[in-house]
């Protein structure tokens, strides 16, 4: 079974949907993240209102004074390679060669059996052209300079997408980032637009969202409901209402997403609201659904992973203060909505809610 969770944002699965990751990683199913609205854009030019909603918080000004200029202090050992005057520690070239000697040796012993001699190198460098694993691009947290360069510079943006791959990396899920601009980067001001209506010329990702949910080939995939009515959350619903309406293909059959699609309550905006029922959602809620098709609720008992939720999510400590006024709050309120939403359901413990669509 391969389970994707769409992500209008980072960090949106893991508040939402994170009890039902852990149970389906501790059953070996597979699950894939993938993150819509991950992209920057400009942020010089962005008010208050934006640079709080997308997490920025207030920057720390240095006072421009001698006891902050640090230009003049020396390097705790030297940077060049004579060892005069550099601690025991410090790996000089003489050391580096002594110690590949002491190396060398070892492997010869090891292949001594053996027709043909393996060095067994310790430098970090190519021996006879071949490729060094450092390299080599491989699949789970891609934690590359450019991504950790950007996030020491302040760049929210990367912050967060570096909390999504290590997010992944704790579910063992894989994570797609799909870098479309954010909300705030598209224009949108104030509440009343980025919790309002989304604009006629801002349309949902519907190709490119459907194109990488068919290459995971899933059997099930999870859209925002859109609780609260963030413009990102509401357009990220409307390709899987889109998906809903779509015929199923004949030529190359492609599936029937009645029974695949299913919708997540947004946490923590279903907490804020006291969302209960679908005719709380407001707006256009889930007018776009197909008339042969419904949804019906289905709850997924986390009394077990609760806490692995609560773990997961404070790996995104650039919004647990702005969410939620720390780490207790949050831990707090995601037991809290559990415990409202498992009463909903007649389950003793925790549970998330799903919507899972059904053709009639």
């Amino acid at each position: 079974m391969t389970h994707v969770f769409i992500a209008p944002h980072p960090d949106d699965v893991a508040l939402s949907c994170g009890g039902l990751i852990g149970s389906l990683r501790d059953l070996g199913q597979n699950v894939a993240i993938i993150s819509v609205y991950s992209g920057a854009g400009s942020a010089d030019d962005l008010t208050a209102y934006q640079r709080e909603a997308l997490g920025f918080g207030s920057k720390t000004l240095w006072p421009a004074s001698e006891a902050f200029n640090r230009a003049n202090l020396t390097a705790d050992f030297p940077s060049d390679d004579s060892g005069a005057s550099a601690p025991p520690w410090a790996a000089t070239s003489d050391r580096l060669e002594a110690t590949q000697a002491d190396a060398d040796a070892a492997a010869k012993r090891f292949w001594q059996r053996s027709s043909w001699y393996r060095r067994a190198s310790i430098h970090n460098e190519s021996l006879a052209g071949q490729v060094l694993v450092d390299d080599t691009p491989t699949q789970g947290a891609v934690l590359t300079t450019e991504l950790t360069e950007a996030e020491a510079a302040h760049d929210l943006m990367a912050t967060r997408r570096l909390e999504d791959e290590r997010y992944a990396y704790y579910a063992e899920a894989g994570v797609i980032f799909l870098d479309l601009a954010d909300a705030v980067f598209r224009g949108y001001v104030g509440d009343a637009e980025l919790l309002g209506t989304p604009r006629e010329d801002d349309l949902p990702a519907v190709e490119i969202l459907r194109r990488e949910i068919a290459r995971l080939e899933p059997q099930k995939v999870y859209f925002p409901l859109g609780v609260g009515g963030h413009v990102d959350h509401q357009l990220t619903r409307d390709v899987g209402l889109a998906l809903l309406r779509e015929p199923t293909a004949w030529v190359m059959p492609g599936p029937d997403w009645a029974g695949i699609v299913a919708f997540y309550e947004d946490f923590p905006y279903a907490w804020w609201n006291d969302f209960r029922y679908l005719a709380d959602l407001g707006g256009a809620g889930l007018g776009g659904l197909p008339a042969d098709v419904s949804v019906v609720p289905e709850f997924a008992d986390i009394t077990e992973f609760v806490e692995w939720k609560i773990s997961g999510i404070s790996l995104y400590a650039s919004q647990l203060e702005r969410l939620f006024g720390g780490l207790k709050p949050m831990a707090d309120g995601v037991r809290t909505f559990g415990r409202r939403r498992a009463g909903l359901g007649g389950i003793p413990g925790f549970a998330e809610r799903y919507w899972a669509s059904t053709r009639l």
